[in-house]
């Protein structure tokens, strides 16, 4: 009798797992706030030189605002104020029409700048004048988060299938909160991204573990709804935004977004271990005793009576318990190191390529309020349609056919103009919407691919690369000052050439998980991927 058997009986998905569900949505929705903060605290507003070092002590003191600014700031080309140079000295030639300044020296900003405070308050870059020469610190600060998600999610991968799950979520939710609050209050630089290093090395705990949890918990005829479950990043998404919005001033906006982490770490007594892991280790006694909650609030206590001890230990294959795994077993057997290798090159390109949309929304001439809400809506109908492709098609084509989709919304947008910005916003929304497909597919699927004993390694190693891809994404879009088309011709490779290489993993569609590496390396007629008759 196998896991997958036991579970079904007692409802597969039922009250139980609805309670599993929502008690992990509370820390799941700061998981977009803190991954896509950056286009909120780290914005970059309209700015230009402070022109106070040009104050003569004659003409200059007496100008209005706009005057000191004509005669002390140049102009570009498109007529707006130059961001990063300054004249020399005053041009009050300027004052009377003539506008010729072939002959007046100009200079990086002096005095620091002075920033347009319309729509944002306070920001990484205004806090810290990380514009123009240092704008590449203020990029820096979400490569070094996402470094620390990278560093965190084989970390927590390996202790959480060494310890459990239920111990290193409630580590996660401890100390992302803590990491947070601390980088909120950084007095400066050096201390707030190292702070924001240690927030991304916890997080990566909620965001592996908990699909895990949930996956694992979930009947076979049932795992597919975790589609829909991903919502939640779509619900984090939006709350981002409405606080963002009322919130103006970056260190207050780190604090409002994390603190439903206060009560996750509340509602985490009520969070039940993964039986599958607890039986995969040989304690029977507390995976039979949460099998009986679960029985319990799905009403089907009385299968549970008939199911002995022995049967549990069989259901996971007892002979794998006394053997502790790593990432090195990833890749000691054949058909292991084949799924891991492409798995892993899959999470790259689909981590790299949605984050290289999503960290760009002022690229497109809109608000970015209301780029980030139209990026979040059209998640909703992409991934309730996603549902029900999933159950009818399968994971392998529906996440080659998302990332070949993102890869042509990319390259189509390499041919539109930059002032075309409604033809731009279409596509690029059209493209985020396949790249949030191939995200939330890839979770899912990778899931079912690792085996129980060594699932949590399995997902930490592939949101490690796909973390690496996330911190690699921000620094490509520098490569506009070599060739504006740059960047878009890499992030589209990189989409096209991961959806190719998805098509040699296994499909999962209808197939038990399986539980142990021997079920990987099986003949495939006999392996635990065999579709349950």
């Amino acid at each position: 009798m196998k896991f997958d058997s036991i579970l079904s009986e007692i409802d597969g998905f039922g009250k139980f797992q609805i309670q599993l569900v929502l008690i992990q949505t509370l820390s799941r929705i700061t998981l977009p706030c803190h991954f896509l903060l950056n286009n909120f605290m780290a914005a970059v507003p309209s700015h230009h030189c402070n022109v106070i070092a040009l104050d003569d002590g004659g003409i200059f003191g007496n100008l209005t605002r706009e005057q000191k600014l004509s005669v002390g700031v140049p102009a570009d080309q498109d007529g707006t104020l130059s961001s990063c140079q300054m004249f020399s000295k005053p041009q009050y030639q300027h004052l009377s029409g003539l506008n010729s300044c072939e002959d007046a020296a100009t200079v990086q900003c002096q005095t620091g700048w002075v920033y347009d405070n319309s729509t944002f308050k306070s920001t990484l870059a205004t806090e810290w004048d990380l514009v123009c020469s240092r704008k590449g610190m203020n990029k820096a600060t979400v490569t070094i988060f996402f470094i620390g998600v990278m560093c965190g999610a084989p970390l927590f991968g390996y202790l959480s299938d060494r310890f459990g799950r239920r111990p290193l979520l409630l580590a996660s939710y401890l100390s992302s909160l803590t990491f947070a609050v601390l980088s909120a209050f950084s007095p400066s630089y050096v201390m707030f991204v190292i702070m924001r290093f240690f927030t991304g090395m916890s997080l990566a705990g909620i965001t592996i573990i908990s699909i895990a949890l949930n996956v694992e918990w979930f009947g076979l005829a049932h795992r597919t709804f975790s589609i829909i479950i991903s919502l939640d990043w779509t619900l984090g998404t939006i709350l981002l935004v409405g606080i963002a919005y009322y919130v103006n001033h970056w260190r207050m906006l780190i604090v409002a977004v994390t603190s439903p982490l206060i009560l996750s770490i509340l509602a985490w007594r009520w969070l039940p271990e993964s039986a599958r892991w607890l039986l995969a280790n040989g304690k029977t006694d507390a995976a039979h005793h949460y099998l009986m909650q679960c029985a319990k609030m799905n009403n089907r206590t009385a299968y549970m009576t008939t199911i002995t001890q022995t049967e549990l230990l069989e259901s996971a294959q007892g002979d794998t318990l006394d053997k502790k795994y790593t990432i090195v077993d990833l890749f000691k057997t054949p058909n292991m190191r084949k799924l891991s290798i492409c798995s892993g090159i899959v999470w790259y390109g689909v981590a790299l390529t949605y984050y290289g949309i999503s960290l760009n929304i002022t690229g497109f001439g809109l608000d970015p309020y209301l780029t980030q809400i139209i990026f979040a809506i059209i998640e909703v109908p992409m991934k309730i349609g996603l549902y029900f492709f999933l159950e009818k098609a399968g994971r392998r084509s529906g996440e080659m056919g998302t990332l070949l989709l993102t890869g042509l919304s990319l390259f189509i947008n390499i041919f539109v103009a930059k002032d075309k910005w409604a033809i731009r916003t279409v596509v690029a929304v059209l493209g985020k919407a396949m790249s949030v497909g191939s995200f939330t597919i890839i979770f899912l699927y990778t899931t079912e691919l690792f085996p129980t004993v060594i699932r949590q390694n399995g997902l930490g190693y592939t949101s490690f690369l796909g973390r690496l891809g996330v911190s690699i994404s921000p620094l490509i879009m520098l490569l506009e000052d070599v060739w504006h088309l740059l960047p878009a011709i890499i992030y589209c490779t990189v989409a096209v050439g991961s959806g190719l290489v998805s098509w040699l993993l296994p499909e999962t569609l209808n197939a038990r998980l399986p539980e142990s590496i021997e079920d990987i390396e099986k003949p495939r007629g006999q392996s635990m991927r065999q579709e349950i008759q």
